[in-house]
């Protein structure tokens, strides 16, 4: 039996987006068209893979295990465009790196304008999002190499630390407890705290804090993504636990306060991370040696000094 991968192509489209007439759509193709080419697939593993019984579609077990595999086969097949890409150096290619929220906002546009000072001729992306939707962009093989907050937990991954990162507590200018820079943990019980959503590796460290500083039972609410936070904290509505480099030009210029409590959260480190049986272009590996060589958290004219 031989397994025909535009077929293959076909089926793993219609999972991704849904349905079939959303694949249809994404692949220019009639909707009787995307169902007929799945319908062979099936025929030909003499199996079914997706069951069209609902009102969505779902995988059937058989067509979680021809995903997973198909998932694989393309990888390989981008593994060898970037084998072949290694005769010509890194003259041309693309490096598309993941970073998760503070660390893709903050560390990775001087990173990557730094490594396209030095290689042109590479087209540069970002692809950034929580913890969880890093690593699965990184087990998918949506993306090559990413810098984390935080250890990846996917068994597939392997990673590396680089730098560190610490959270500290920021404020409004002018709240109570930004006069003297300082409190105690009891003197917080009665604030607002405003943390970040699930499946953000910061949010798993404000919940720690929270927690050593004896504060699992004060008020807390959910907001996505650093920037609004502090725009949240500035504007009065709580107090955070946020990176210090995520707050760094807020602090200077006045527009957040910032308190110190103890004991202080512990820092998390910065890693790079990619699959462990990913092929690495040439690319992705000069941006990993890149990232070796940084030894503290660079502003963009340091990172272009790094060699």
């Amino acid at each position: 039996m031989q397994l025909n991968l535009h077929r293959l192509w076909i089926f793993m489209t219609v999972v991704e987006c849904g349905g079939f007439s959303a694949a249809a759509q994404k692949l220019y193709l009639s909707q009787p068209s995307v169902s007929h080419q799945v319908r062979q697939l099936e025929q030909s593993l003499r199996t079914t893979l997706i069951d069209r019984s609902g009102a969505r579609i779902r995988l059937t077990p058989e067509g979680e295990v021809m995903l997973e595999y198909a998932k694989r086969v393309f990888l390989l097949a981008d593994e060898a465009v970037a084998a072949i890409r290694q005769v010509s150096g890194l003259q041309t290619g693309t490096l598309v790196a993941g970073g998760t929220t503070t660390v893709g906002t903050y560390l990775l546009p001087p990173l990557l304008a730094a490594f396209r000072d030095r290689h042109p001729g590479i087209e540069i992306g970002i692809q950034v999002g929580n913890a969880q939707q890093v690593e699965r962009g990184l087990v998918d093989g949506e993306i090559g190499v990413a810098v984390l907050a935080g250890e990846p937990s996917a068994a597939q991954l392997v990673s590396e630390p680089i730098l560190e990162d610490r959270l500290v507590l920021i404020t409004q200018p002018g709240h109570k407890l930004s006069s003297t820079g300082t409190a105690e943990p009891h003197e917080l019980a009665g604030e607002l705290f405003l943390i970040r959503e699930p499946g953000s590796s910061t949010r798993e460290l404000q919940e720690e804090a929270l927690e050593t500083w004896g504060l699992e039972a004060a008020g807390r609410t959910e907001i996505w993504g650093p920037e609004t936070i502090k725009q949240a904290v500035a504007a009065g509505l709580g107090v955070s636990l946020l990176s210090e480099h995520c707050v760094e030009q807020e602090l200077a210029d006045g527009r957040l306060a910032a308190v110190a409590v103890a004991p202080v959260p512990k820092p998390r480190p910065i890693v790079l991370a990619h699959r462990r049986d990913r092929l690495l272009g040439p690319a992705e590996q000069a941006f990993i040696a890149m990232l070796r060589n940084v030894r503290s958290w660079p502003g963009i004219n340091r990172l272009r000094s790094i060699s």
